[in-house]
């Protein structure tokens, strides 16, 4: 479905050329949730707001194509892209509050969405926009179809913007951090309705967060990112269990174990890279415990260890 070849991408600013994503390369099938995961700052979010073009207009697309059904979307202009945003290709936002018009009510926003995708009359409209609420369990959705997004609470907003999201539906899902600021409890039925959408309508999904345990979760295949890089890839059991970069296995090694008591946090040393003035060789070698001359001099490329495992480290397959 989804298609992504040797994506690099530039922001322009003051001090000189931030360099976001280098040569990232990755694919989604029907059907398929993919998680990328990282550290603020890895490239996550860019990656998904390039697939849309919403990138700022400081952006600057170095090279790469991104290709949607045999469309190269960075080919396709302005007009073409926004046929695509919300009827095939829907984002779930980090924010839901700053996602959401803090002055219309749900029930409008939602049919302004429906009605800007489907040839229906108002009516049929708002009928919709109370099925979309009700497919994300939301209860009284005749209630909160007249309520602004600052009556709700933080879990409901999430399940409004997903609904949003969802509404055409869009064969393709980008959900950047979609259980951010939300207790346990919420984060576990968001995740939930996430994965009864993709099960009941067949929707692509890729999932951006930090947390390791909702990929695990969640995800059938997992993507590891560094300073703009794609660092290991592989399926998710794969990468959370035989872990080969050793930027995974420090992500790993930060979890808490539950099972231990009074056990200190494990943090990884050292500082993001500047992108501005990415490092020579591997994006990780200021912080990594394996590093070797090679490391300083040449960057690793993303190559197979085993099965449909694939790693960018000089200490790769058995050898970490």
């Amino acid at each position: 479905m989804l298609d992504i070849k040797n994506l690099s991408i530039e922001f322009n600013d003051l001090n000189g050329k931030v360099k976001a994503l280098r040569n990232i390369n990755f694919h989604i099938e029907q059907g398929e949730i993919v998680g990328v995961v990282g550290e603020s700052g890895s490239g996550k979010s860019v990656t998904a707001l390039s697939i849309l073009g919403l990138l700022d207009e400081n952006a600057h697309i170095s090279n790469g194509s991104i290709t949607y059904h045999d469309q190269n979307l960075l080919e396709m202009n302005p007009k073409d892209i926004q046929s695509l945003r919300g009827k095939k290709i829907g984002m779930v936002f980090q924010e839901p509050m700053t996602a959401l018009h803090p002055t219309m009510k749900i029930g409008q926003q939602l049919m302004k969405v429906i009605r800007q995708h489907k040839k229906v009359n108002k009516k049929e409209a708002d009928r919709f926009a109370i099925e979309a609420l009700k497919d994300v369990h939301i209860h009284h959705p005749e209630k909160v179809a007249k309520q602004y997004p600052f009556e709700l609470s933080g879990g409901m907003r999430q399940r409004v913007v997903i609904a949003l999201a969802m509404s055409s539906p869009p064969e393709l899902l980008l959900a950047d951090e979609p259980t951010t600021a939300l207790d346990v409890t919420v984060q576990s039925e968001i995740l939930n309705l996430m994965k009864e959408l993709n099960q009941k309508r067949n929707t692509s999904i890729l999932l951006i967060t930090h947390d390791l345990g909702v990929v695990s979760q969640l995800c059938d295949r997992t993507i590891v990112m560094y300073a703009g890089q794609i660092v290991e890839t592989g399926l998710t059991f794969d990468v959370l269990h035989s872990p080969k970069h050793p930027y995974t296995k420090a992500l790993l090694n930060s979890l808490p174990d539950l099972k231990k008591q009074d056990q200190p946090l494990e943090a990884i040393e050292g500082e993001v890279p500047d992108l501005r003035n990415p490092p020579v060789g591997c994006p990780f070698n200021s912080r990594c415990k394996h590093t070797m001359p090679v490391c300083h001099e040449h960057d690793p490329k993303l190559e197979i260890c085993e099965g449909n495992h694939y790693v960018a480290c000089w200490l790769r397959r058995d050898k970490v």
